[in-house]
């Protein structure tokens, strides 16, 4: 399977395609977006894809979790509020571009992060890795108790505080996995560890942003390049 851009045809249909793509290719989005080809949605395999039929098995969902484990990856929603995998050689220099250069305590003491954020940062910071279930219930997040869980995971994956380290699923009496995955966060620094923690900052948060839009260019040369800035933020 040739490519090197998602202008070029190709289609993914196993765990192994997917890790070789995110690895070749650094960004894969799950679903379809504002550039078009530019999602596993897209190229993804006959049969691999939950409206090729109500079957209860829909393998691209399934591979989630191995597929961030087998790759090394990152996986979260980083771009457009939507899910996607970033390759363990691309996030450094995106995490180091979302966050600015900051690490979440100095963000916090610049007031550039509210005190929800930070409650729930270190609350899984702490537990990490941690389903979200047993998140929300060490955090009181529950009717009559506290709100903005939603609001803030999402805003910490934004920032590249927090990653999906894995889906994990409910299990019946008879030992048989069913329903959707379920997330499991943790930090980059905890789950991709050295490899991450020596290169976030290698950079200044510019030459990340410069790194990134060359990068963007040549895996996606039939997108406008405001298009492109407008996704990084």
């Amino acid at each position: 399977m040739a490519y090197n851009t998602y202008s070029d045809r190709f289609t993914i249909g196993s765990e192994a395609e997917l890790v070789r793509l995110i690895e070749k290719l650094g960004f894969v989005p799950f679903f379809e977006n504002e550039i078009k080809g530019f999602s596993l949605e897209e190229h993804i395999g006959k049969g691999c894809w939950y409206t090729d039929g109500d079957n209860g098995f829909w393998p691209a969902w399934e591979w989630k979790g191995p597929v961030i484990n087998k790759s090394g990856c990152a996986y979260g929603k980083f771009l457009w509020n939507k899910a996607t995998y970033i390759s363990a050689e691309w996030f450094p220099d995106f995490a180091n571009y979302r966050r600015d250069g900051y690490d979440f305590d100095a963000r916090y003491e610049d007031g550039l992060a509210s005190r929800d954020d930070k409650y729930l940062y270190e609350l899984l910071d702490a537990n990490a890795p941690i389903l979200s279930k047993p998140l929300k219930a060490l955090g009181n997040y529950r009717k009559g108790g506290k709100k903005g869980f939603d609001s803030s995971i999402i805003r910490l994956q934004k920032q590249c505080y927090v990653t999906v380290s894995d889906f994990r699923y409910s299990v019946d009496k008879f030992g048989k996995e069913y329903g959707w995955g379920i997330a499991e966060y943790s930090t980059p620094e905890k789950f991709l560890g050295q490899g991450f923690t020596e290169n976030v900052y290698k950079r200044s948060p510019e030459e990340s942003y410069a790194k990134l839009v060359k990068h963007f260019k040549k895996i996606l040369p039939d997108a406008d390049e405001n298009i492109i800035i407008k996704m990084l933020g």
